[in-house]
Formats: C-alpha cells, structure tokens, sequence
C-alpha cells in the first residue's frame, strides 16, 4: 500500500477526538464527584485509615443526604461481614431495616442481610426470625438454604427436615437423601435417651423417604444385634448389598460376628468370600483373612491374600501376604521378611484412610458427616489406597 498525503490529516484528527473525550470524561467525573455529599469522603478517609466505627457514622450520614448510596451500605456491610467484624456488619445493615423511606426490594435485601450477619454471630433466634420473613419473597430460596445450615448447627433435625422438604419444592432438586440422614441423627438421640421404638420409627422413616439409606439400614442391624436378635441383624445387613454394596465392607465385621453368635461362623465366612469376589475391598479381605488364618491356619489365609493380590493388587494386600507368610516360617528365616514387612506396614498406614470427597479431610474412621468442611454423606467407603486419594 502506498502513502497517500491525506493519511497525514487523519492522525491530528484522532488526536483531537481523543482529547475531546478526556475532556468530556474528565468534565463527567468532576461534576459527579462535586455532586457527592462530603460525608462520603470523609467515610473514605476513615475507613482508609482504619477507623471503622468513625466510617460507619460517615456513612450512615451519606446515605441520609443521598439515597442513591444505599449499595455502598451493602456492600460495606458485606465486607464488614466477611472480615469477620460482625457487629459492624450488623450496625450497617441495621440501620437500613430501620429506614421507613426505604422501598420493598431494598428492604428484603436488607433483611436478607442483617439475618446473615445474626446468623455469624451465633444468634441463632434473631436469624431464623429474619429468614422466616423472607419466605414468601425473591429471597425464599437463599433464605431457607440458610435455614437449613442454621438448624444443622442447632442440631434441631425436625426443622432441618421441614427445611430440607420446602427447599425441594423451591429448587425442584431432591433433598430426600439429606433428610434421611437427618431421621438418622434423630435416631441417633432416641437410642442414646434408651428409646428404640422411637429410634426405630424414624429409622424406617428415613427408609420411606429415601431408600437407599444405607445408614438407617445399618443402624436397623445394630439395633437389632443389640437385642441378641442375631438373624434379624444379618438378613437386615444383607439388604445394603441391593441398596449400595460398595458399604457392605463397612458392616463385614458385624456380619461375622452375628454368624459367631449364632455359632454359624463358617456360614459368615461364605457369604464374606463371596462378597469379596463380586466386590472388591480391603476391608472385606481384612475381614475374611483374619477369620480364615484363625479358623484355617495361615497356609490357607495366605493363598486367599494371594489370590486376591493376583486380582486385585494393593499394597495393604501385600502386607497381609507378608504377615501371613511370617507365621508359615520357620524363626530364622524370618528377619528379612519381618524387615520388608515393616517397610510395607509403614508406608500402608497412609493408605488405609477414608477421604472426604468434599474439602479432602482424610481420617481413620468412616464419617456420615465430615467433621472437617461439616458436609453430608462425602465420605467414600474405601480406603485413600482404593480410590486413588493416598498422596
């Protein structure tokens, strides 16, 4: 392309219009800034330099003089919340609530506010008086999520049902299975107030609600073994294999145990070695190998160790290989075995943890409830090794 004469009028000419818009923008800006109550700058000013009491008062004016300002109070409300200052927070929003000239979406906005800040505060009944207003409005959804968390805090389980059914409705998502394992909490308190019929109702309630409750139905077997109804626990056990059967290992245990009683034990070890071969699981073959090398010596608990490593290889299978293949040898051929066994067992210990699915807390014991971020039902039932989560 060549150079045309005219191109040299086009660059003053965009020169010109961008001076033309600063000046516009600049102009735009001071008379904006002009328009603003000095109260505002002196809020600024405060808050920059950190006196928030002196802030809020400075603010609180603005918003008098010029009710345009009323998004600076949420926000700083907001920001005072977050900031963990809550009695800031709770001033700011406050004062909105209490505005008479302040109109019907702002003040549901401000209520919705001041409940959030009540609810950090661990004032719970001023909180839940304040969600319940917002029921019928735009803020129905987040308030009754609130709700929810609320009286999971309280440990109030009927009204974390309640809640749990009326934000199905709000969102169309299911909450059936949370409300099971709140029927599982509920029971949990009967049995520790001496009342299994109570605790059995609200066992089969969480069953109605949600069938695939595999908690309700462990505790029904519980229950039941409880009673020296050992026939009772195990065909009720045996019905977590259709509701989830990657939970039967965390029952095996009492599986057996119910076949003890009932002197029927190699009849346990049958159904558990047939579990273990539709299933796999380190908890079942913990179980299994145990039983085997007490009742059939650990020849034979080492070639099922062996079989499953074969299937199945993990390293906590091969430290129940070692510690089988030790009691087969002679004491003076066992000390580098021993050693090699030790290292695996070391190294195994990080492995058999269970993991929570949600914020990755990891513990020795299986958890409903994760004790760490306080989500529900984010516990696999295998072992970090299992599912890949032992780094």
């Amino acid at each position: 392309m060549e150079f045309e004469p005219w191109m040299l009028l086009v660059f003053p000419l965009f020169f010109g219009m961008g001076w033309l818009a600063a000046r516009i923008d600049i102009k735009e800006l001071l008379s904006e800034s002009s328009a603003l109550p000095q109260s505002y700058f002196q809020g600024l000013n405060f808050l920059l330099n950190e006196q928030q009491d002196k802030a809020i008062e400075a603010f609180i004016e603005v918003v008098k003089v010029d009710p345009q300002t009323i998004e600076l109070h949420f926000a700083l409300g907001s920001l005072f919340r977050r900031r963990g200052e809550i009695d800031r927070a709770l001033r700011m929003h406050h004062n909105l609530v209490e505005r008479a000239d302040l109109d019907h979406g702002k003040r549901q906005q401000a209520i919705f506010e001041l409940a959030q800040d009540y609810l950090k505060a661990g004032i719970f009944d001023r909180a839940e008086s304040l969600f319940r207003e917002l029921e019928k409005t735009s803020y129905a959804k987040p308030a009754m999520e609130f709700l929810l968390e609320l009286f999971q805090k309280e440990h109030d389980w009927l009204k974390a049902i309640d809640a749990a059914r009326r934000l199905e409705a709000l969102s169309g998502q299911s909450y059936s299975k949370l409300a099971a394992l709140f029927y599982c909490e509920l029971a949990s308190d009967e049995i520790a107030k001496g009342d299994t019929a109570a605790a059995h109702g609200h066992l089969q309630q969480a069953l109605s609600v949600y069938p695939g409750a595999v908690r309700a139905t462990m505790m029904l077997g519980d229950m039941a073994a409880g009673g020296s109804k050992f026939e009772e626990a195990v065909a009720i056990w045996k019905n977590i294999e259709a509701q989830d059967a990657q939970y039967l290992p965390l029952v095996a245990e009492r599986l057996l145990n119910a076949y003890r009683s009932l002197d029927c034990e190699v009849e346990g070890i049958v159904l558990l070695r047939e579990y273990l071969g539709k299933y796999h699981s380190l908890d079942l073959m913990n179980v299994v190998f145990d039983s085997v090398l007490k009742n059939e010596g650990p020849t034979a608990a080492y070639q099922l160790v062996r079989d499953e490593l074969q299937r199945n290889p993990s390293l906590l299978g091969l430290d129940k290989l070692l510690e089988a293949r030790l009691l087969e040898m002679p004491l003076e051929r066992r000390a580098d075995v021993e050693l090699v066994k030790d290292l695996v067992h070391k190294r195994t210990r990080n492995l058999a943890m269970y993991h929570c699915g949600h914020c990755g807390f990891k513990a020795r014991q299986f958890y409903w409830h994760c004790p760490a971020c306080q989500a529900w039902d984010s516990y696999s039932p295998r072992r970090s090794e299992e599912t890949g989560t032992s780094l």
